[in-house]
């Protein structure tokens, strides 16, 4: 009667813990094949058949449609270049260049994917309408309350993502550093 006790027992821990790590990896991934330059970090094989099972899980479970490849290649920010989490209450601001590509986007969602109700409709920018320096560099203000130039609002909601899609770009599979491509970069400066 104690063996079989023993066992469930060893059998319930055993499917309590499987069932846990695998929600765990499909709710918020794995490190496995990802590119992390900066605060910025991509999944450059999300997008190909050779994409690892727990990403394939994760995407299965938000329902995101993953940039192929041969198309170009997602980044993700969660929190600023000093691993501050981004904060709509905070000004943030994302500045410098971006590697080569063809066209970028940048948006702004919250930590569910979904973009951010505000009422300018305004969700991100587009390397076509962003306005640059003369050296070719821009600046986003990332913030609750308007600002003058490129200004991304948040709704003031107190956590948040950034996601920049590189179109038609050399980054990749290949890209290990900031010298390969060179990213924005992303600081709170004002923060209540």
């Amino acid at each position: 009667m104690r063996l079989i006790f023993i066992t469930l027992l060893a059998l319930a821990l055993a499917t309590a813990v499987g069932l846990g790590s695998t929600y765990m990896t499909a709710t918020r991934g794995t490190d496995l094949g990802t590119l992390t330059i900066g605060a910025w970090t991509a999944r450059p094989k999300s997008g190909t058949s050779e994409v690892d099972p727990y990403s394939r899980a994760s995407i299965a479970r938000s329902g995101e449609l993953p940039v192929g490849t041969g198309d170009g290649i997602a980044f993700t920010a969660t929190t600023d270049d000093k691993k501050k989490p981004l904060d709509g209450r905070c000004d943030v601001v994302v500045s410098g260049v971006t590697p080569a590509a063809r066209f970028w986007t940048l948006t702004l969602f919250d930590r569910k994917g979904h973009l951010v109700a505000n009422s300018l409709q305004r969700y991100g920018f587009t390397s076509q309408e962003i306005v640059r320096g003369s050296d070719g560099g821009f600046e986003i203000r990332v913030a609750a309350r308007s600002r003058a130039g490129n200004w991304l609002p948040t709704g003031g909601i107190e956590r948040y993502a950034l996601m920049l899609r590189l179109y038609d770009t050399p980054v990749g599979v290949a890209t290990r550093t900031q010298r390969d491509a060179p990213m924005p970069s992303i600081s709170t400066v004002n923060c209540p």
